[in-house]
């Protein structure tokens, strides 16, 4: 029996973010395809993973099509890694969290006050060697909070103790710094089009900051936070203190200042940035059907999350979404309110949480068997 109506001619839209730790965007959108199909085997279903900016945006720009160049960086311990940024027609997309994200640390191992950015950098640089004219430049997952000072050093910054000598590289080091000069940033950066995708938009420093708010997660004891506050506050009484304060200045550690204090970025909510990118609007509209998603549906999804984002597109053009999840902590009013007729989590068939997330795929495709039945049969 179907629980909303959908005719023979359906064509579902699969545009669901990761499921962290268990699934990418790109398997999460196969296995629903799997699923459906195995419920009405020549129904038409269109794949466009999607991100908001965070870990995982590259792999779903080169999903849509863009091309996948690799280069070698500085991680976030200094350590020599690979990462990849997404080519396409001269727009680049750059993932912070290839370079400088937490994925890159040894289990158990932090580094708050010494983790650099500068892999960050030269990400950017690569995108600008490969030819890019617009770079969206996606940030989240970091491991990091030095507010860019090392993307920016790897772009031609110098920021200088009071003995004229490189600070060391973290945020904890910004509290040595006496000169800040950006005088020899590269100036291929003046002539393109860089926008900061961001799902959060908290300043730079204080209780908001990405110290206080973001710190703790990347392994900052209390006194850690103290101390980066303190030196991301210096570090911008030096660069330009009012851009502090601007929405996602305190995004990824803060790179999103660097970014929008020295690299003329815009601002814009990271999974608006990436529809438009991934070219959402013309999938929408070709379908009668949205499925989206993501690990945990909670609180924060509605807060510039993919499923929010997803949703919001999808009402504005009157067409229904499903939502998948691991976890669903909303109640169907709010779900309703964010323009999602219905959640199916993994947690309904599995409750364990560590077997939930082990069996993410084949329990993902009994969800899309469910939804299968009940909207498009």
């Amino acid at each position: 029996m179907t629980d909303g109506a959908v005719t023979e001619t359906a064509r579902v839209l699969v545009a669901a973010d990761k499921f962290k730790g268990s699934l990418t965007a790109v398997q999460v959108a196969e296995r629903v395809t799997a699923g459906l199909r195995r419920v009405v085997p020549d129904v038409s279903v269109e794949a466009l993973p999607v991100a908001d900016g965070g870990d995982g945006t590259v792999a779903a720009a080169v999903a849509a099509g863009f091309e996948r160049r690799e280069v070698r960086v500085t991680g976030p311990l200094g350590e020599q890694l690979t990462a990849a940024f997404a080519l396409r027609e001269g727009t680049a997309v750059v993932e912070m969290a290839e370079a400088s994200g937490l994925q890159h640390l040894p289990e158990g191992v932090f580094a708050p006050l010494t983790a650099t950015t500068y892999g960050s950098g030269e990400l950017l640089r690569a995108a600008l060697d490969a030819g890019a004219r617009t770079i969206v430049f996606g940030v989240g997952g970091s491991a990091t909070t030095d507010g860019g000072a090392g993307m920016l050093a790897a772009l031609g910054a110098r920021f200088l103790d009071a003995a004229g000598e490189p600070v060391g590289p973290g945020g904890g080091a910004l509290s040595d710094l006496a000169t800040a000069d950006l005088s020899g940033l590269d100036p291929r950066i003046a002539d393109v089009d860089l926008v900061l995708a961001s799902d959060v938009d908290n300043p730079l420093t204080g209780p908001k900051g990405a110290a206080a708010v973001y710190g703790p997660q990347k392994g900052a004891s209390e006194e850690d936070v103290a101390t980066l506050d303190a030196a991301l506050a210096h570090y911008a009484s030096l660069l330009g203190p009012e851009q502090a304060h601007s929405p996602g200045a305190g995004a990824a550690g803060g790179i999103g200042y660097g970014a929008l204090i020295a690299l003329g970025a815009s601002f814009r909510p990271g999974i608006e940035v990436m529809l438009d990118v991934l070219g959402f609007a013309e999938a929408l509209s070709r379908a009668t059907l949205v499925i989206t998603g993501e690990g945990s549906l909670d609180a924060q999804t509605l807060h510039g999350k993919a499923p929010a984002g997803v949703a919001a597109a999808a009402r504005a053009k009157n067409v229904e979404v499903i939502a998948v999840c691991g976890r669903l902590a909303l109640p169907p009013e709010v779900l309703g309110g964010a323009g999602i007729r219905r959640a199916y989590a993994l947690a309904d068939l599995e409750p364990d949480p560590a077997r939930s997330m082990a069996e993410a795929g084949p329990l993902l495709e009994r969800v899309a068997e469910n939804i299968a039945r009940d909207f498009l049969t």
